[in-house]
C-alpha cells in the first residue's frame, strides 16, 4: 500500500521527469564565438539570448580566451557539434580551419548560421554579419577626411585569417587606393586584436614614421591598442576604430579618438540565432543577413539611433 509520503514522492519524480522531457524537447542552438575578451562578444551574446528566450529555444554561447586560439575554437565547435543541436551559430577565427567539421555539420543535416565572421564555404545557410568592405570604407573617407586628403596613415588589423580582419584591411585599403592618390599607406601589421600586442605595434610605428597622420584600428581590441600607443608617444595623429566599448566611447568623448565605426552586435546575435531556427525548421533563410552600421564621433554619440548600437 502507498502511503501519503510516497504518493507525494512518487508525484514529485513524475514532475521531475515531465519537466526533463520538456527541456530535451526543447531546441538546442549553441554559438561558437571568436572570443570573450571584448565587449562586443557579450553584446552579442545578449542578443542570442534575447531570441532564445523569444523563440523558445536553448542557446548556449561559448568561445576561446582570445581571437588566436583556432584550436580551441575547433575544440568547442566539434564539442557542439557532438550535442547534436537542431542548428549551430559560428563565427570562425580561421575561415579556412573549420570547414572540415562544417562539413560534418552538413552531412548530420545540422544547419550552419555564420555570424561576424563568415568562411570560405558554401556550407552556411545564412551569415548575419555587418558589411565589413563597406564599414571599412567607410572609415577610410572619414580617415581622408580629417587629415586634409594627403599624408601617410598605417592600419592596425586584428586578423588576417578571419573574414572579418580580411575584409575590414581590405576595404580600408582599397577605397585609399582607388580614391586617395596623395595618402600613403606606410603600414599595415595585425596585433592579434590583443591590447598589448596592438599597443606596442602602434609604438613602432610611430616610431618609424614621425610624420605620419592617422592610424586605423581594425577591432576593438586593435583600436583600444592604437590608442593606447598614441597616448605613449605623445603623438597627435589621426586616430578612427572600429566597434564601441567604455575605453573607444570615453576616448571619443574627450577627442582622444576622432570616431569609430559601430556595429550591431545584439542584432548580429539575435539574427543568428532567428535564422537558425528558422532553418532548424526548413525554412528558408536569406543567405546574406546584414545587421547594419554606423559612424559615430563626438558630435552624434548621444543620439538615439547612435546610442542604441553602442555598447560597454
Amino acid at each position: 500500500m502507498f502511503t501519503r509520503r510516497m504518493l507525494m514522492g512518487a508525484a514529485a519524480a513524475l514532475a521531475l521527469s515531465a519537466t526533463a522531457g520538456m527541456a530535451q524537447d526543447k531546441m538546442l542552438i549553441p554559438l561558437i564565438s571568436k572570443g570573450f575578451q571584448h565587449q562586443f562578444w557579450q553584446a552579442v551574446k545578449v542578443g542570442a539570448d534575447k531570441a532564445g528566450a523569444e523563440l523558445g529555444v536553448t542557446v548556449t554561447f561559448e568561445g576561446p580566451d582570445n581571437e588566436t586560439q583556432v584550436d580551441k575554437q575547433m575544440d568547442m565547435l566539434a564539442a557542439a557539434l557532438a550535442n547534436k543541436p537542431a542548428a549551430i551559430g559560428f563565427a570562425a577565427l580561421d575561415s579556412q580551419a573549420a570547414i572540415p567539421l562544417l562539413r560534418q555539420a552538413q552531412d548530420a543535416k545540422i544547419p550552419v548560421v555564420a555570424f561576424d565572421s563568415g568562411v570560405d564555404s558554401d556550407i552556411p545557410v545564412a551569415t548575419a554579419a555587418t558589411d565589413n568592405l563597406a564599414a571599412s570604407a567607410l572609415a577610410a573617407d572619414k580617415m581622408a577626411e580629417l587629415i586634409g586628403g594627403s599624408g601617410k596613415i598605417a592600419l592596425v588589423v586584428h586578423s588576417q585569417t578571419s573574414r572579418t580582419g580580411i575584409d575590414r584591411r581590405d576595404g580600408f585599403v582599397n577605397r585609399i587606393a582607388e580614391t586617395y592618390p596623395d595618402i600613403q599607406i606606410v603600414a599595415t601589421e595585425y596585433g592579434d586584436g590583443d591590447q598589448l600586442k596592438s599597443t606596442e605595434i602602434t609604438k613602432a610605428i610611430l616610431a618609424a614614421n614621425p610624420d605620419i597622420k592617422g592610424i586605423f584600428g581594425a577591432n576593438e581590441g586593435s583600436a583600444i591598442g592604437v590608442l593606447n600607443g598614441v597616448r605613449e608617444m605623445g603623438s597627435k595623429v589621426v586616430v578612427i576604430g572600429y566597434d564601441s566599448g567604455a575605453a573607444q566611447k570615453a576616448a571619443i568623448r574627450d577627442g582622444t579618438m576622432a570616431g569609430a565605426i559601430t556595429q550591431n552586435p545584439v542584432g548580429i546575435g539575435y539574427e543568428t540565432v532567428k535564422a537558425a531556427v528558422a532553418a532548424a525548421k526548413g525554412e528558408t533563410v536569406p543567405k546574406s543577413i546584414d545587421t547594419g552600421f554606423f559612424w559615430y564621433d563626438k558630435t552624434n554619440i548621444d543620439s538615439p539611433e547612435i546610442a542604441a548600437v553602442l555598447y560597454d
